[in-house]
């Protein structure tokens, strides 16, 4: 297996080439969280825990404007897996020429629309007067410039189609290193805050989206790319659509929820925003190992559903399912054992450090059961239903979660806790993650995807 090619997933132990495929881009997942997780360090040292607060209490909003590019890059990673496991050249060329199109449109979308909304929506959310000003001009910026992380998770999910995940890495590494070097220069030595970050992140991720772009134009012996198929077909438009819009909508409804707890969370205060912020960033690099799983089983099962192998797909899940609850068990063993020196990265507050590790402690016992809702979840988009699990989402984010963190708060309210107890917070989280595993199990077992998968094979 050369290192820069595309792996076809289709040949060989399936746990191998899952685990192989996956490595590369857990590691790109972890460099892309420390785009986030940096900033927060930077302005958590350099500016203060307010800022620190600012730069978390913006990211729900930003991650709502961000469901365009979430859907068109699940519905890319589909459609590429299965027309390169078929073998059918020009459907692929055309539907990557179709992505670009799509992107550069979300893109201009976001760019128009997000700095309209940014302060309106914070507002919405009661965020507190003393950051507000912060999360605007974040988002602000953020969204100007956000055509260089639309292309890059876009052409990032084209790549891991292909089945190449190690060629964005290594470009999602050098722009890593960029932003670092950036928000060290832009915030502790220029003074410019909060906007620092903002600018680091923006010029880091237009450098990432670059390299990928030249990648995707060399790969001529995979595919081919015609400015004429650039032009937007319906066919492949509607299938990016079928495909993708379920998980963007999923995303869409999750951002929503998430808006709606924040406003929750905005009701403790300056002190637990932060320490949200920090549970969130050290909780993004657990959850990094179910992430890059179930879209490893995305493209794993994409293949090898185009190339008619339903059997090869049931025993790689099974297995691969295990082997990533076990590396969830020895992270999530490891983050009760350090976790307090994790949070010590981000502040010197000692009441901040033990609030947040206190939280951390309540949402371990979750962390391995995402594993079985994402691998299972990427199991079933790879094979072409993108709905069920769109469901599975909206019922545990919405009609689960939100209510259940709002009643479990209002419950614990006492005279010495007149906003209640906040970890119920986190305490509704790890029912909701318990539930979804449970009914994603179930789905696959019983689910539709098997149908889908058959649809398709006979097409072919």
């Amino acid at each position: 297996m050369k290192l820069f090619e595309p792996v076809d997933m289709r040949e060989g132990h399936p746990v191998q080439k899952i685990v192989a495929f996956t490595i590369p881009m857990l590691l790109g997942n972890v460099a892309q969280q420390l785009y986030n997780t940096v900033d927060s360090i930077i302005v958590g040292r350099y500016v203060g825990d307010n800022a620190l607060a600012a730069v978390g209490s913006a990211g729900p909003i930003l991650n709502l404007m961000l469901v365009l590019f979430m859907g068109i890059s699940v519905g890319a990673s589909i459609m590429v897996s299965q027309y390169f496991g078929a073998q059918q050249r020009e459907d692929l060329s055309k539907a990557i020429c179709c992505c670009i199109t799509m992107t550069a449109i979300a893109s201009l979308f976001i760019m128009i629309v997000g700095p309209l909304v940014a302060r309106p929506l914070l507002k919405l959310l009661n965020t507190p007067a003393s950051i507000i000003d912060w999360c605007t001009s974040y988002l602000i910026i953020i969204f100007v410039g956000i055509m260089g992380g639309g292309f890059y998770n876009i052409l990032g999910g084209v790549l891991r189609g292909l089945g190449d995940s190690v060629s964005a890495l290594v470009y999602l590494l050098v722009a890593t290193a960029l932003n670092i070097v950036l928000d060290y220069v832009f915030v502790a030595i220029f003074s410019m805050g909060v906007a620092g970050v903002a600018w680091a992140t923006v010029i880091s991720q237009f450098v990432s989206a670059v390299l990928s772009l030249i990648k995707i134009t060399r790969m001529k012996d995979v595919f081919d790319l015609k400015a004429s198929w650039l032009k937007p077909d319906g066919f492949y438009i509607k299938s990016l659509v079928r495909l993708g819009l379920p998980s963007g909508v999923t995303q869409a409804i999750f951002s929503m929820s998430m808006i709606i707890v924040q406003s929750l969370t905005n009701s403790f205060g300056e002190t637990f925003i932060a320490a949200n912020v920090i549970v969130m960033r050290i909780d993004g690099f657990v959850m990094l190992p179910a992430f890059s799983f179930g879209s490893s089983m995305t493209t794993f099962a994409g293949q090898n559903v185009g190339a008619g192998q339903i059997e090869r797909v049931k025993k790689g899940t099974k297995n691969a399912t295990f082997t990533a609850m076990g590396v969830s068990a020895v992270i999530t063993v490891l983050i009760l054992l350090f976790g307090k020196h994790l949070m010590a990265i981000f502040t010197n507050t000692e009441e901040l450090i033990n609030l947040s590790y206190r939280m951390m402690q309540i949402l371990a016992v979750g962390y391995i059961l995402m594993e079985v809702t994402q691998c299972l979840s990427g199991v079933m988009r790879g094979a072409g239903d993108t709905v069920t699990p769109m469901w599975i989402s909206i019922l545990t984010s919405v009609v689960i979660r939100v209510p259940l963190a709002y009643i479990m708060v209002d419950l614990t309210k006492t005279p010495a806790l007149p906003q209640g107890d906040c970890g119920m917070m986190y305490m509704s989280l790890v029912i909701t993650w318990t539930v979804g595993a449970l009914i994603t199990f179930i789905a696959y077992k019983h689910g539709k995807w098997l149908k889908t998968a058959d649809k398709l094979i006979q097409r072919g």
